[in-house]
């Protein structure tokens, strides 16, 4: 009677319960079919040691030879209790292979309710939970962005939240999701709530709960996405970018706070570049490519958000940049091109940077909130459009997977617009405003 499920184990370091003396225990995830659970391992790992690539010790840790031993033994003893389940069972769920393993029967209440949801179909907060541990995976892997794994667990909490308040339970089998879920949620989060968020932002977590509930339909745990009904869509606002006076201000302005200027010099850097937050954190000197026959440097990197290749052209602003911090200690200790902050103070110290300098548009002066590093990405697109790139190699160049996305970026500014309006006017109309004839 065997089953053709597959197993799934990681190891990782549960910091949540990290004790004084700098030590986490070491936690197994396994995953079956797309169900999840844990298992203590019984290990405790200093934080610093733990490999989060390998999903083992340092070898530097004196003891870490005897624990990774240890991680393997558990790894090996959780396959062999799964192949036993599999001969007696057609199918076997992470809470079955569970109590298998550990030789205890479900401890509470909510355990049995688990295993009996799992033996039935899997949950909402079971697909959230298998989508953030491979999301977390990804992070780790520096191919996805953390802020945006942050954003998955605050859907998460919330959903969780909103089951607690609407249905009274702690989880929902995806079988018993309707289409009203998505109503109900988005009134919840905009209206019953304690705390209640924009429509926009509500709409974002309806359809990122719709986004958790694909793999079932394709697994074909569910016949249909009972989410897909729901309008998703907002108007999106439209950001306006600086103009390139407005950058040159920038780049010019005398600063003496160094703080303030390895800002500067990374936003101007991502104003020359497109490169995303995530992206210019990450890039290194392997990052820096020789490109056809005159040998060209170019940046060329995959964008975490996307997998997209972004290959960037390095102009001579950022060519002074990388020089500049050529022997900075952030590059020989990282060996990453520029000095960058986390995101929340590299946008924090943004919007002192835009008082310092008095960045405004048309007359107003811009909003804090507005201030931030992703204004860098759509000034770039901004002002390569408006000197003749061509959208499809600005598309390129962006990481978009889709021209569509790119052409959410296009603003041509006022300038460019006269300029062409101009052109058009002195071929169809004399010096005197008269039409001419068409010849």
């Amino acid at each position: 009677m065997k089953s053709n499920q597959k197993l799934f184990v990681l190891f990782w370091l549960k910091k949540s319960k990290a004790t004084t003396d700098g030590t986490a225990p070491v936690y197994a995830r396994i995953t079956v079919d797309g169900l999840t659970d844990e298992i203590s391992t019984g290990l405790k790992a200093p934080i610093d040691y733990w490999d989060s690539k390998t999903k083992t010790i340092f070898q530097s840790w004196p003891k870490a030879k005897t624990a990774n031993q240890k991680i393997r033994q558990v790894e090996y003893d959780l396959e062999r209790h799964f192949l036993l389940l599999q001969e007696q069972h057609e199918c076997v769920t992470p809470q079955m292979l569970k109590i298998s393993f550990t030789g205890k029967s479900p401890s509470s209440k909510k355990d049995a309710v688990k295993q009996a949801q799992q033996a039935a179909g899997q949950t909402l907060l079971d697909a959230f939970d298998t989508f953030i541990s491979k999301f977390e995976e990804q992070v780790n892997q520096q191919k996805r962005d953390g802020g945006t794994l942050r954003q998955w667990r605050t859907a998460r909490r919330k959903v969780a939240a909103f089951l607690s308040h609407h249905y009274r339970r702690r989880d929902l089998g995806l079988k018993d999701i309707e289409p009203g879920f998505a109503e109900d949620f988005y009134d919840y989060l905009t209206i019953h709530t304690s705390d209640p968020v924009a429509e926009v932002t509500a709409k974002k977590h309806v359809k990122r709960v719709r986004q958790i509930i694909k793999p079932a339909v394709i697994r074909k745990v569910i016949t249909a996405n009972p989410l897909d009904t729901f309008n998703c869509s907002a108007p999106e606002k439209e950001v306006q970018p600086l103009e390139m006076h407005q950058v040159e201000a920038i780049y010019r302005k005398h600063l003496t706070i160094p703080r303030i200027i390895e800002v500067r010099d990374a936003f101007i850097f991502q104003c020359f570049t497109g490169f995303a937050y995530q992206d210019i954190y990450n890039l290194t000197t392997r990052n820096i490519v020789k490109v056809g026959t005159r040998n060209e440097q170019w940046l060329v990197k995959e964008r975490g958000k996307t997998q997209v290749s972004q290959p960037v052209p390095i102009l001579p602003i950022v060519a002074e940049l990388i020089d500049k911090y050529k022997n900075h200690p952030y590059r020989k200790m990282t060996g990453r091109l520029i000095p960058v902050n986390s995101n929340y103070r590299y946008n924090v110290y943004l919007k002192e940077l835009a008082d310092i300098c008095g960045i405004s548009f048309d007359g107003i002066t811009i909003s804090k909130q507005e201030f931030n590093t992703h204004l860098a990405r759509h000034t770039f697109a901004h002002i390569m459009l408006n000197n003749g790139i061509p959208l499809e190699d600005l598309s390129k160049m962006m990481g978009h997977k889709s021209v569509r996305t790119t052409q959410r970026y296009a603003r041509v500014n006022k300038a460019r617009i006269s300029e062409n309006i101009s052109k058009v006017k002195e071929k169809l109309f004399t010096k005197s405003g008269k039409l001419r004839a068409v010849k």
